[in-house]
């Protein structure tokens, strides 16, 4: 299906246009011809699991809830709060992670490394001390391991519940192992490498995970006042739900969000499948509107 507006021009192509504009930046166009046009070696094949997670729809919903879910660390909450600026700056924030993942992803294999070296130069000046007395570094492999956790357990749920292909067991243990080589050349060590051993970090972190007074801070900001124009405050609220929707039932309580079971599946999934096929649809321009995925 293709749907025209009455200035002739497409409906989807428009809507990809603002999409792509607000996630990649003034200097998107630019970037996307940097990662995909320049030749040399990638990191990742065509074939490569992570490719397919990260070029999906249910990205959208995966990023909310992996922001959600790293601000359960108060080390890493406190890195974010005093340093990232990103209620001053969260469109940039945004754009800056989003060229850092295609890039790492996509891009040339020297292009993806000095990706991953600028972020530990800005991870080695990170540092401080939190309202309880405790220092933090973000360069620390700790915590640069649970910010990584974090975000794999997060878009793997996402791409779980909302893919448009969801992967097969393998191919999602294929994804932790791609995700792993991008931790390690931020300075993780010994990332895990397939579902067994992320599921058995994540155990081991669960005693350091509280909701701060600056993680329920930063969850009202993504969730209740979010930096975007109304006539995308509909969309988004469906894509926040249903990220809270992703979260485990134990951090959505840390954090004091509400879950209602009936409504999560009689609601706010469906709106999130359909949500995430329009998204879908607008990012890839002459495709037919997909029927979102059942289940």
């Amino acid at each position: 299906m293709r749907l025209t507006g009455p200035d002739g021009r497409g409906v989807q192509e428009r809507l990809g246009k603002n999409l792509f504009a607000r996630v990649a930046g003034p200097e998107g166009p630019k970037n996307r011809a940097r990662i995909h046009e320049t030749p040399g070696p990638r990191w990742f094949g065509p074939d490569r699991p992570i490719r397919t997670v990260h070029g999906d729809a249910s990205m959208f919903i995966g990023g909310i809830s992996a922001l959600l879910l790293q601000s359960l660390h108060p080390l890493a909450m406190a890195a974010v709060s005093a340093h990232s600026g990103f209620r001053g700056d969260p469109w940039g924030r945004l754009q800056r992670t989003s060229t850092f993942l295609a890039m790492t992803t996509y891009g040339p294999a020297e292009g993806a490394q000095e990706a991953c070296d600028q972020v530990r130069a800005v991870h080695a000046r990170v540092r401080g001390v939190t309202a309880d007395g405790e220092a933090y570094h973000a360069g620390d492999p700790h915590l640069l391991g649970w910010v990584h956790i974090a975000e794999v357990d997060s878009f793997l749920r996402a791409h779980q519940r909302y893919g448009a292909h969801p992967l097969t067991g393998d191919e999602y243990d294929g994804y932790v192992a791609d995700a792993a080589r991008v931790a390690t050349a931020l300075g993780v060590l010994d990332p895990p490498t397939n579902r067994e051993e992320l599921a058995e970090r994540f155990t081991a972190y669960r005693r350091e995970l509280r909701a701060t007074p600056q993680a329920r801070g930063a969850a009202r900001f993504l969730l209740l006042n979010p930096p975007v124009p109304l006539v995308a405050r509909l969309p988004y609220g469906v894509l926040a739900a249903n990220a809270v929707s992703l979260l485990p039932s134990w951090a959505a309580a840390e954090l004091r969000l509400p879950r209602l079971p009936l409504v999560d599946t009689v609601a706010v999934r469906p709106l999130g499948r359909g949500v995430t096929s329009l998204v879908r649809w607008a990012m890839a321009p002459n495709r037919p509107l997909p029927t979102p995925p059942a289940g």
